[in-house]
């Protein structure tokens, strides 16, 4: 059964601002140039900025069945210790490289979960959302029949 479910999409304004600057960056390429050159220019640069904002919210973070599902990782639930959202401040503070980390430039906050099973490979997982205090939430409630090896009743 699925508790909680969120795209990493970009946001709008993200995309607008990739806007401006591939006109302004487009202008000053395409000087001198004539328009099909111009038009091709223009072609790349929305079809890289695109195809980067696409990629990058692509993942999902996924609470179901007993399992935390972020990007292509999984996550058992029955592995999982201390969850808690985290802020902005936060988020930067325990971002490092032995964690599992799934975070985007627009998403400041996250959810922190601690992985008590040494065979996971990480001591903690560090899940970008728009939504830490529900995707925590979800993640709690999901937990102990994750534990008790059941499903989620709700």
């Amino acid at each position: 059964m699925r508790v909680y479910r969120e795209r990493l999409r970009a946001p709008l304004s993200w995309w607008l601002l990739g806007l401006v600057v591939i006109v302004i960056l487009g202008a000053e390429l395409a000087a001198g140039f004539g328009w099909l050159a111009a038009a091709a220019i223009y072609a790349v640069l929305v079809a890289g900025w695109s195809a980067m904002l696409i990629s990058w919210g692509r993942p999902r973070v996924e609470v179901a069945d007993g399992e935390l599902v972020a990007g292509r990782a999984r996550l058992a639930l029955a592995a999982a210790g201390e969850v808690s959202a985290l802020d902005r401040a936060q988020t930067r503070a325990i971002s490092g490289p032995a964690a599992f980390l799934l975070i985007r430039p627009y998403l400041r906050e996250a959810v922190y979960v601690e992985v008590t099973d040494p065979a996971v490979g990480t001591p903690y997982w560090v899940v970008g959302t728009r939504r830490p205090a529900a995707l925590a939430a979800a993640i709690n409630s999901a937990r102990p029949a994750a534990r008790a090896g059941g499903t989620a009743v709700g």
